[in-house]
């Protein structure tokens, strides 16, 4: 892989991590309730899961994915009712205390946190899809794959650690600049609204797109 083509995918990469989706929202939601240092943890399971997408599509499975329907159903319907389900939960928050301080340890566990971001991930075959529309333009056929797979997968977790960090960011300054429980569950609500419209959208990603 030349130098160019590495910097073609570079820019490419800064675009496909910063545009808004699950991903983006899930990295609000848990910068909102528990502030950047804790929030982060959800990028650590969104790394995980695209480099477990990155697998399937360096394998081949990617391939099977996007010619199968069948495969490709059951991985659609599985991601839009997490995301609608993670939607729900994340509008009811409320019920619940409010994490109001970003240091608050109440029912924080990074293992769930991890877990979360990784099944987003994993569960949106439009990202392994769109891996596999992607990637292979930016491969040297002549040259061994698995080097190239690796630079490249490392060079897009890269590009998504830092705009995953600052999306969880962003939400953590808005927990710190307020203080009212009525308003930080006004927040949830808008964050559940947006994982269940994410599922909406998810669900009418058709095989052919």
């Amino acid at each position: 892989m030349s130098l160019s083509t590495w910097l073609a995918f570079f820019a490419a990469s800064w675009a496909i991590s910063f545009s808004p989706g699950p991903g983006a929202i899930s990295a609000m939601a848990s910068g909102l309730k528990y502030g950047f240092r804790r929030g982060y943890w959800t990028t650590v399971g969104l790394l995980l899961g695209l480099l477990t997408q990155f697998l399937i599509v360096a394998v081949g499975l990617g391939a099977l994915l996007a010619a199968s329907e069948v495969a490709f159903g059951i991985i659609k319907w599985l991601g839009v009712f997490y995301l609608i389900y993670l939607g729900w939960k994340q509008f009811r928050t409320d019920a619940a205390p409010v994490a109001v301080e970003a240091n608050n340890n109440t029912s924080f566990r990074a293992r769930e946190l991890v877990m979360r971001g990784c099944l987003i991930n994993i569960t949106n075959p439009k990202g392994t899809v769109f891996l596999l529309a992607v990637v292979p333009q930016f491969l040297d056929l002549t040259q061994a794959l698995t080097l190239q797979y690796v630079v490249l997968a490392a060079t897009l977790c890269f590009t998504d650690l830092v705009a995953m960090g600052c999306y969880t960011t962003l939400a953590s300054r808005i927990l710190g600049l307020l203080r009212s429980p009525r308003h930080i569950r006004w927040l949830n609500r808008g964050f559940g609204a947006m994982f269940i419209l994410a599922g909406t959208v998810l669900a009418s990603f058709s095989h052919s797109k």
